[in-house]
């Protein structure tokens, strides 16, 4: 509406600014009765200019009022109908609410009218107990002056008696259960055994911790030597292994535990033998020439292992470790040698019993392949097989036999179980590992200390070179029920403390003795 009424100033004003400077110049230029005719014309003109700007001016004015009215009465209707809406939403709402305090309402009267209902519930659980422990009570009073017996002594007489039944019960069925499986068993795994133990000969040669190089005359030991000892200090840095020359005629003896360096110190000195020209450059030469020669001696050892036993496609690096397993012993076992004789038995384990014979050979090969860098990696020899294994993508089968075969894991599958067989028996075998003596009279020791250490036990003795112990017990403590219990927990202990080669008999043996005097 303002916008209206500015606008019909502003032409207003604009015709009056138009109007009077032409009256004026008219005036000026001529001054005759026409100019004066003229002037009343234009006047009359202006003041109808003006007249007709004022009236559009008024409407103008009228249609904005109008409008602004309009536009009024449009918004008051609007908010009207939004408050109308709103009230409508807040009366829907209050009622909303007003229902729902009703149910909870409800709900608190339900609650507290079942409280109420637990609660005397609960004070009539309660008397009930009372009166049940009161007539409990009275029935022990009752039992006891029948029995002449307290709660306490007929509570350990009914124990005592369970106690001897469920030890008679146990050592019956243990027994059955034990004689069924070895009636059932024996004679398959003996025939398993001896069959593949008869087709299967293999030599072993015990391994010591020296070698000898025998030398043309004594002279060269001069030559060896060198001027001030730079040759054999030369020799044992560059091997590792100690030279040993003394009196021993036309002979030097090379001294260390690790067996592939003694292997590459006596190639080395033996070229330098044959070669005459001994000095620290010759020396040098010689011993890489002797390295070399042996990593190609390993990977010839491993190639022809896996020849001899069958089996393919396994992995160079495998192959090698195979090879220098050669220069690893166990027990005086060579460790090649042991995992050849395993392969074969668990291949002839595995054709006896139908399951695959690649995969045993495979699994009795390379299960003992840790060892052969076991002095360089830290863990057993059992984990670092089973991660080298894993590292050259062999089967699952493989990595469970190698893990399983001491018992660190459980087989999952009848190859795991038929290497675990196959080598206890290669070193279980008569001749196949030495002992030293002190370990020999330790593990004895050990094995009388173990069965003493059991109540009941008088006295008990090892013998067949550990693989047998008798055990005497007191009659009067252990009963002939006891004795099966007994052997079995003796078994048990014997298995997780000691380690041992092969299997120990455990013979409990009760003697029972009736004395009488004829009068």
């Amino acid at each position: 509406m303002a916008i209206y009424v500015i606008v019909a100033i502003v032409a207003v004003v604009i015709t009056l600014l138009i109007a009077v400077p032409v009256t004026a110049n008219i005036s000026v230029k001529k001054k005759t009765e026409k100019d004066a005719e003229t002037i009343g014309t234009a006047e009359v003109k202006a003041r109808s200019i003006i007249d007709e700007a004022l009236k559009t001016a008024e409407t103008k004015k009228r249609e904005a009022l109008l409008e602004a009215k309009e536009e009024n009465l449009r918004t008051k209707n609007e908010l009207e109908k939004e408050t109308k809406e709103r009230r409508a939403e807040l009366q829907k709402y209050e009622k909303r609410v007003l229902s729902r305090e009703e149910a909870v309402d409800k709900k608190a009267d339900a609650l507290e009218k079942r409280e109420a209902d637990y609660t005397a519930k609960e004070t009539e659980l309660k008397k009930k107990e009372k009166k049940v422990d009161e007539l409990h009570d009275q029935r022990v009073q009752e039992l006891e002056r029948i029995s002449g017996l307290t709660s306490e002594q007929a509570k350990d007489y009914l124990l005592k008696t369970v106690e001897d039944e469920v030890k008679i019960d146990t050592a019956k069925l243990y027994k059955e259960l034990e004689s069924k499986a070895k009636e059932e068993a024996d004679k398959k795994a003996k025939e398993y055994v001896v069959t593949a133990i008869q087709k299967c000969a293999a030599d072993h040669v015990s391994e010591a911790t020296i070698s000898v190089v025998q030398l043309p005359s004594d002279e060269m030991k001069g030559r060896i030597i060198g001027r001030e000892g730079r040759n054999i200090r030369t020799l044992e840095t560059l091997t590792g292994v100690d030279l040993i020359i003394d009196d021993t005629p036309e002979a030097v003896v090379l001294s260390g535990f690790d067996p592939i360096r003694r292997e590459v110190a006596r190639i080395a000195l033996e070229k330098l033998i044959v070669d005459g020209r001994i000095h620290p450059a010759r020396i040098e030469e010689m011993v890489e020439k002797a390295q070399k020669e042996v990593e190609t001696m390993m990977r010839e050892e491993g190639e022809s292992a896996a020849l001899e036993v069958g089996v393919h496609g396994i992995h160079p690096e495998l192959i090698r470790l195979l090879g220098r397993m050669k220069f690893r012993s166990s027990y005086g076992q060579n460790a090649l040698k042991h995992s050849i004789e395993v392969a074969q038995l668990a291949g002839l384990l595995a054709g006896e019993v139908g399951t695959d014979i690649r995969m045993a050979k495979r699994a009795g090969l390379l299960h003992d392949i840790g060892k052969s860098i076991d002095h360089e990696v830290e863990g057993s020899h059992i984990q670092i097989g089973a991660d080298l294994c894993r590292k050259y993508k062999e089967s699952q089968v493989v990595i469970n036999a190698v893990e399983s075969h001491h018992g660190d894991t459980e087989p999952t599958s009848l190859v795991a179980c038929i290497v675990q067989a196959a080598d206890a028996i290669s070193a279980a075998r008569p001749g196949a590992r030495r002992e030293t003596l002190e370990t020999y009279t330790n593990r004895l020791k050990q094995l009388e200390d173990i069965t003493n250490s059991f109540k009941g036990v008088d006295k008990s003795f090892a013998i067949q070179a550990g693989r047998e112990i008798r055990v005497m017990v007191v009659p009067e403590h252990v009963t002939d029920s006891d004795m099966v219990l007994l052997a079995r927990s003796i078994s048990k202990q014997i298995e997780a403390e000691l380690e041992y080669p092969g299997q120990i008999k455990v013979n409990v043996i009760r003697e029972s003795r009736v004395v009488d005097y004829a009068k």
